[in-house]
Order: C-alpha cells, then structure tokens, then sequence
C-alpha cells in the first residue's frame, strides 16, 4: 500500500477524531476539524497532482 493511500486514511480518522462531540471540546468550535480538513485537501491536492 502505498504512503499516501495511508496518510490519507490516517488524516480521514483525524478528521472524525477532532470533532466537538464531548461536552468538554464543545467550546473548541470547529478549529482543529478545520486544521485536519485543511490538512487533508492539500494531501488530496497533491495526491492528483502526482507530488506525493
């Protein structure tokens, strides 16, 4: 399996990970989701561009 398949992967289980579901993270907002779905579209973006 190649590194990218598995940093995506990894980045998508962040994505879910982070987001405010506790009664203590509720104060968070969407900051860290936001960071881990940042994070994702410029893997995702050079992924298609063949950079990774």
């Amino acid at each position: 399996m190649p590194l990218s398949t598995i940093l995506v992967v990894l980045l998508i289980l962040m994505l879910v990970g982070v987001g405010p579901y506790w009664g203590y993270s509720t104060a968070w907002g969407y900051g860290p989701s936001g960071l881990v779905g940042l994070l994702l579209l410029v893997v995702l973006i050079l992924m298609l561009l063949g950079r990774i």
